[in-house]
């Protein structure tokens, strides 16, 4: 049986080196010991024998490359996760964004997509949808077909319920989905004002200009280089007196980006001022 230490930093900088060159996958700025714990328990998971042969497996079995991006890559969410910095994007940011004549929001590291139905229903709501776009994107194209059909087990429905009122919602939340069985599937008119994409946030350029960006529990597991990186990126891509929304434990603090942009609030949401 492998054991929890089996990957060293040797091999580690290796495998990552190579899917980065062969496939395009750049995984080799992100945090080293969260990275190595999740291919220490793919090795497990699939009964690898050494760490040489999940090496093998991956650069010559393409088709097992989803599931090793699947396993490397986190896709933990929930619908109106942290209710409290949902009301504040409820109260306090998108009836700011209402005054523009189009609304453009990119949610970046979407996984399957609970939190960009969160943010469809919000506009909706604000009654603000039919002049909004959202743009969510992941690494994963695993995960994003399966955003993008807007299917969910039934039994997590009483959980987001409760999410969604915490966070100021008022409307019965089952009228946004209809349930089939085991499963529930969200309304066909939550998904027209959503394009879902593949986007590399280590590699891939900006593609737009937006009003609100939202990258929650994402750069947690980039190191601080790659983070700084990434935070360029954002700033590229953010119209002046746009709002950057990160998750709970990260902030721009201390990047160079502290000095252009006003936190709202306690939550870890930030205006660009110039």
């Amino acid at each position: 049986m492998i054991t929890a230490d089996v990957v060293g930093d040797e091999d580690l900088e290796l495998l990552l080196t190579e899917v980065a060159s062969v496939y395009g996958y750049d995984f080799t700025e992100y945090s080293k010991a969260s990275i190595k714990r999740r291919i220490n328990r793919i090795c497990l998971i699939d009964k690898h024998k050494s760490f040489a042969e999940l090496r093998y497996k991956v650069l010559n079995d393409q088709s097992y490359l989803s599931r090793f991006i699947e396993e490397v890559t986190v896709n933990v969410t929930e619908m109106f996760r942290d209710p409290t910095f949902y009301k504040t994007l409820k109260e306090k940011i998108i009836p700011q964004l209402g005054v523009n004549p189009f609304i453009k929001i990119w949610l970046a590291g979407c996984s399957t997509g609970e939190e960009v139905y969160s943010i469809s229903i919000l506009l909706h709501e604000a009654n603000l949808a039919h002049k909004a776009i959202i743009y969510a994107t992941d690494i994963n194209p695993t995960v994003l077909e399966k955003a993008k059909t807007g299917i969910y087990p039934i039994n997590y429905m009483k959980f987001y319920t409760e999410n969604y009122q915490n966070s100021g919602g008022t409307e019965d939340f089952s009228n946004y989905y209809s349930a089939n069985y085991d499963h529930v599937s969200f309304r066909e008119y939550l998904r027209k004002n959503i394009i879902f994409s593949t986007h590399n946030l280590v590699s891939d350029r900006s593609f737009n200009e937006f009003q609100l960006i939202i990258c929650r529990n994402v750069l947690i597991y980039f190191d601080k280089v790659l983070q700084d990186k990434v935070f360029n990126l954002f700033d590229g891509s953010l119209e002046t007196l746009g709002y950057l929304a990160l998750g709970s434990k990260e902030t721009i603090r201390f990047s160079n980006l502290n000095q252009t942009y006003k936190q709202i609030e306690k939550e870890k949401i930030w205006k660009k001022t110039r």
